[in-house]
């Protein structure tokens, strides 16, 4: 189970239809890596802010970024499952990236969201190895969704 939360300033510029689209996003981490079932995680849309203050508090980088991701991999004390953690989004930045990229936002969330899902999920790509796996899941799910981006290319990654 995804529980959502949505800063309460982002109310108004929200889709509701996103909470759809990464409700399946999220699925299909989940599905791809055979999390077990009942596994769950929250998924927070917020903005720049807060993305830069815990970026700042959690890795020292007084910037903000699109997604960050906060595993926890112990069980929820009150269901029993086990509890993946948390996946952060910054709507704003992901609207820039967009714009940047020339797709829809709604492109853009599915690919942080299947990113910061895949982190819970132990993913990581911090070195070359693991960067190709984590890349070349990612793709796999984005097409399975029929998302029109994968994300970034390893080339373009270095």
């Amino acid at each position: 189970m995804i529980h959502y939360q949505l800063a309460e300033k982002l109310h108004e510029i929200a889709n509701p239809a996103w909470m759809d689209l990464l409700q399946r996003a999220s699925e299909a981490v989940l599905v791809k890596t055979n999390a077990p079932a009942g596994a769950e995680a929250t998924l927070v849309l917020t903005d720049d802010e807060a993305l830069r203050s815990l970026n700042l508090a959690y890795l020292g980088i007084d910037a903000p970024t699109d997604v960050l991701a906060f595993p926890s991999g112990e069980p929820d004390p009150e269901t029993g499952n086990l509890y993946l953690g948390d996946v952060i989004l910054s709507i704003e930045r992901a609207a820039a990236q967009a714009q940047e990229g020339g797709h829809a936002i709604e492109a853009e969330l599915q690919l942080l969201t299947v990113h910061g899902m895949l982190h819970l999920c132990g993913f990581d790509h911090a070195e070359a190895q693991d960067k190709q796996q984590m890349w070349e899941v990612q793709r796999q799910i984005l097409r399975s969704l029929g998302c029109p981006i994968e994300g970034p290319s390893l080339e373009a990654e270095g």
